[in-house]
């Protein structure tokens, strides 16, 4: 049931419409619908062009995830993926400090 309700509420959030959506996969509109109600299940072919064309993973889709990824963010981790190694370290380095940084303040803020 967990992917039926997460393509809904993804769906939705991102303000596409069935039709919309059908279209981008290269699918009829009721056949969103018929997910959406755990009537079906798309073939793993589908899923990830469902994941594809709302811009989220497909673990998070099919429940293996909790974490909705920000596609901005997966974008930066790629260029990051494709640094040298040296420049890599330099950034994440900058990094971990910036987001320990930001723990300690919401922790006493």
């Amino acid at each position: 049931m967990l992917f039926s309700e997460r393509l809904l509420s993804t769906r939705k959030k991102k303000k596409i419409s069935q039709d919309e959506l059908a279209k981008q996969i290269g699918a009829h509109a009721p056949v969103i619908g018929r997910y959406e109600r755990d009537e079906v299940k798309p073939s793993i072919e589908t899923t990830f062009k469902i994941a594809k064309a709302l811009e989220v993973s497909l673990d998070y889709l099919t429940g293996l995830s909790d974490l909705e990824l920000d596609k901005g963010i997966v974008d930066i981790v790629t260029s990051l993926q494709k640094l040298n190694t040296e420049d890599r370290e330099h950034i994440f380095t900058t990094i971990n400090a910036l987001v320990r940084d930001a723990k300690a303040r919401n922790t006493y803020a």
